[in-house]
């Protein structure tokens, strides 16, 4: 097939040659063990029948093992308060003996898959309690069973260093159906009759090795059906699995699940499997060729005495192969043949050159030879590939396997070609855990694997230093243990060494923890890797939902920044910097500046100095970058390093000084008109979301003056027209026109941001006021702390606080169940009652600055079920997610914007513009 070389199909090495991309597994995993595979040749399809059996087209039963236990998600449902960002999940229909591990063991490399647990009590405390029944929440028959959280974690090891990997596993004890830290070293249970799925050729090979050293038995599962039962588990699943690679940019393809087959599987190993899969269960093996990831290492080493497969694609990327290709410009002096539209660039021939040129093999470069030979390859699979596509009319072609292994110039050619042959009709596409479908497929294979009915919003994706790349040197799991992980990271800053994520490893030689690489120094140029995308930890959460609320949740993006221009990417990036040493003050402040917590401090700078560094390299190395995610990722590293609250004290004080002058600030609303308090109010929300410790401008403002002054300078700025003013709207909405009262909203539900005045001096006195005019009001806050935001867990108190000087918010938080265990007695010595409408308190299932609305609480899902009025504050919340979004009710969008960029793209104004957003309901 022709390729090009300065038009599009061969310009592509001039484009990216700068760029080293990642090649760094060594991998010849065979899907066709029968030699030479033919285009033609097809197997039966198989396929699930009416009854939940799998049967060959001939009626004959497919054997699916149920050897072990069933991961029973029903009746999941998050339990307490919990201080992590992935909620502990009560499974109360789980035996006690759960574990998943499957293995892919292939050539070069065997990839892990496997499911951990913890243990912990449920703790339910009355007010949650209350809450529940209120919204209609039940758990239905329970008894006393462990509560378990859990996460799939994705490994891989060397095959030859095929003792680390039985190492790890026996560390953890993942044969035995014991994933718990405790029990770790400990010697595990004797079970004659465990087994493990496993896949590959390995599987096979090493069968009694795994007998002897673990005391289990490997149960085989076809490859081929692993392969697709992981591809169809990951593009269900995964919200940004898929993504297509042109010209060196990646893009990520949102595919909706409920129209995911037919589509066209491309597996490229030593030789080359094209499926068609037509859905779960059911496939065929339609084409192939002998012509795959095999034949290049093998002619490449012939060709060039490379070692290794790596070694000879890193050749590729410093190779010319217009010295060895012959190109439609050689045969027509250096002109296009425009008849039949082909460039002068076009390749007529790959290696043509050494017909005529009087060379022996020693005088062309193995730089030329082995990006001719990509070259030819790939764009002969991209074409059978694409013939296949419309044989069957497929516009969906995903490619994987150990040839493409996030191989920037391979995802390019093959790109090119798909898009060559089609005229742009189809596309190469190409998935991020793509070196983990056998492993995951295998796991799949267990009977009862408690993953079919897992939809996207169900998994949370999470990257701890150490995550492995898709294709790169990193082998095993990150470090286990904190202090290990410190030591590590202390080294090699000590040698000078600046680190780039994913680390740290386990050190070489330290056997059972995986892990073999080091941090490479940062120069004038990317690193090899630099194209590769990392696989995280994948959080199974089964109790968030989609926000029922959402006007339309396929088209909902909740990032309101465009990360993809690399100026505003770096601009954010250097805020995140520059607020770091703040942060890492507080955080190690925060927990009493001990010693412990300064290594912790210096070891979280550099963790998520280095998580910044690597995606500068790769914007897409952690899947579809927001600045959502960014802020997430930083929550998610202070985490990592114990830090679970860095702003606790100073939420705390300034929770304090806010309450403290509440009482005179409802007595002044109390004298108002309606109308006035009403503007009063929103004035008072504005005003006091100026309290913001994630901006600069904020944090600079605190130095000069006390959180009450801050507050009453902000309130005498307040004047209108806003830069957003649609208050005169609310207002409408709220108080009616022309003598016409308004019917009131029937559920409200208020999303909070920051703790002290924001909460207290603001949001309290709105949804004092709505619950005046019989509206029960529901506060949306986090589930886990972030900055300063007030958390869910701390505003039952704020809530008791308040309401001892008031009668409205007493009897409203007693309905709402939440002075259950506080003083409920007011300043007057009266006691409340329950016939006020009531004031609840959700906790909204994340742990950021900002909220992505595709993956909430239940709780809060359940609340929003009777709401007609969504009110969305703060910066984070209404303005970096969320401010196009457009929702089934009523939405208020309500802000104070901080920052000078943001108020420039967004709104078009300055710094401390404020927003006052109201969009009516949609009509039905």
């Amino acid at each position: 097939m022709a390729g090009l070389n300065g038009d599009p199909i061969l310009g592509i090495d001039d484009k990216i040659e700068n760029l080293q991309y990642n090649n760094n597994n060594n991998s010849n995993e065979a899907i066709d063990k029968e030699g030479l595979v033919g285009i033609g040749e097809e197997s039966s399809t198989c396929y699930k029948n009416n009854q939940g059996g799998e049967k060959d087209m001939a009626g004959n039963s497919i054997h699916r093992s149920g050897s072990r236990p069933q991961l029973d998600l029903s009746k999941a449902e998050i339990q307490g308060n919990s201080e992590e960002r992935d909620p502990t999940i009560l499974l109360p229909n789980q035996s006690d003996d759960i574990s998943h591990l499957a293995l892919d063991i292939g050539g070069s490399l065997i990839k892990l898959v496997y499911f951990s647990r913890h243990e912990d009590q449920s703790v339910e405390d009355k007010r949650k309690k209350t809450v529940k029944e209120r919204l209609g929440i039940t758990n239905g028959n329970r008894r006393s069973y462990p509560v378990l959280g859990g996460r799939l974690h994705f490994v891989k090891f060397e095959t030859s260093k095929l003792n680390e990997c039985l190492d790890f596993i026996s560390s953890k004890q993942l044969h035995c159906g014991r994933i718990d830290s405790h029990l770790w070293n400990s010697e595990p249970p004797a079970n004659e009759n465990a087994v493990i799925k496993a896949t590959g050729g390995g599987a096979y090979k090493f069968a009694d090795l795994f007998k002897e050293r673990l005391g289990v038995s490997i149960e085989k599962e076809d490859e081929m059906d692993c392969l697709v039962a992981g591809a169809n588990f990951l593009l269900k699943a995964i919200r940004h699995e898929a993504f297509t690679h042109m010209e060196g940019h990646k893009e990520f393809v949102q595919i909706d699940h409920n129209d995911l087959f037919p589509y066209l599987l491309v597996n490229v190993g030593s030789g080359v499997s094209i499926i068609k899969v037509d859905g779960d269960g059911k496939f065929q093996r339609v084409s192939g060729t002998n012509v795959g990831g095999g034949t290049y290492w093998g002619l490449g080493r012939l060709l060039t005495k490379c070692n290794s497969f790596d070694e000879l694609l890193e050749l590729s990327q410093r190779g010319d192969n217009r010295t060895i290709d012959m190109l439609v410009g050689d045969i027509y002096g250096g002109m296009d043949y425009s008849k039949i539209g082909l460039s002068a660039s076009t390749i007529a021939s790959s290696f043509g050159k050494a017909i005529s040129d009087k060379k022996e093999l020693e005088d062309y470069r193995p730089e030329d030879i082995s990006l001719s030979l990509l070259r030819m390859i790939s764009y002969n699979i991209g074409q059978i590939s694409y013939l296949n596509a419309l044989r069957f009319g497929l516009k969906r072609i995903f490619f994987g396997g150990f040839f493409i292994r996030g191989h920037a110039y391979t995802m390019d050619t093959i790109s090119f070609a798909v898009q060559f042959w089609s005229k742009g009709e189809a596309q190469a596409m190409f998935l991020r855990h793509e070196g983990f479908l056998g492993a995951l497929g295998a796991f799949m294979s267990y009977q009862k694997h408690g993953l079919d009915d897992l939809m996207v919003h169900h998994l949370v994706e999470r990257f701890p230093m150490g995550a492995p790349y898709t294709g790169g040197r990193i082998h095993g799991p990150p470090l286990g243990d904190l202090n290990e992980k410190i030591s590590w990271m202390e080294k090699f800053v000590q040698k000078g060494t600046e680190i780039t994520a994913p680390v740290p490893m386990a050190p070489p030689g330290t056997t059972g923890l995986g892990g073999f690489e080091v941090p490479s120094s940062r120069g004038a140029t990317l690193r090899s890797d630099a194209s590769a995308l990392n696989i995280g930890v994948l959080h199974l959460v089964p109790t968030l939902e989609v926000f029922p609320l959402l006007a339309n949740p396929k088209m909902y993006e909740p990032n309101t920044i465009d990360l993809s221009d690399h100026k505003e990417l770096e601009y954010w990036f250097t805020v995140l910097s520059e607020h770091s040493p703040d942060l890492v003050d507080k955080a190690v402040a925060s927990e009493g500046g001990t010693d412990d917590a300064k290594r912790r401090g210096d070891a979280f700078a550099r963790a998520f100095s280095a998580h910044l560094a690597r995606l500068m390299e790769e914007p897409a190395a952690y899947g579809k970058l927001g600045l959502a995610n960014l802020l997430e990722l930083r929550e998610e590293c202070l985490r990592e390093f114990q830090f679970h609250d860095a702003y606790r004290s100073i939420k705390q004080r300034e929770n304090e000084a806010s309450l403290a002058v509440l009482p005179d600030l409802l007595l002044e609303l109390d004298h108002m008109d309606e109308e006035a308090r009403l503007l009063t109010l929103i004035e008072g929300v504005l005003a006091a979301n100026i309290f913001d410790w994630g901006s600069r401008a904020c944090v600079d403002l605190y130095h000069k003056g006390t959180i009450i002054e801050i507050y009453r300078m902000s309130r005498n700025k307040m004047q209108r027209p806003w830069r957003v003013d649609d208050f005169d709207l609310f207002k409408e909405r709220m108080l009616g026109s022309d003598g016409k009262k308004p019917k009131p909203h029937k559920r409200a539900l208020l999303f909070v941001d920051n703790s002290g005045a924001d909460v207290v001096l603001g949001m309290l006195p709105l949804a004092r006021e709505l619950l005046r005019r019989g509206t029960e009001v529901v506060l949306v806050a986090n589930s886990l702390p972030a900055l300063n935001d007030v958390t869910a867990m701390e505003l039952p108190d704020i809530v008791a606080e308040a309401a001892k000087h008031c009668d409205v918010l007493r009897r409203a938080a007693e309905a709402g169940g939440l002075l259950v265990d506080a003083m409920t007695n007011t300043e007057d010595g009266s006691k409340g009652n329950s016939s006020s409408v009531p004031l609840m308190v959700v906790e909204n299932g994340c742990g950021s600055p900002c909220i992505d609305l595709r993956q909430v609480s239940s709780e809060l899902a359940a609340a929003a079920k009777c709401a007609d009025l969504v009110i969305l504050e703060g910066m984070g919340r209404s303005l970096h997610t969320n401010f196009n979004a457009r929702f089934k009710c009523e939405a208020l969008k309500l802000a104070m914007v901080k920052n000078q960029r943001l108020a420039e793209k967004l709104i078009q104004g300055k710094i401390y513009d404020c927003v006052c957003r109201y969009e009516p309901a949609p009509a039905s």
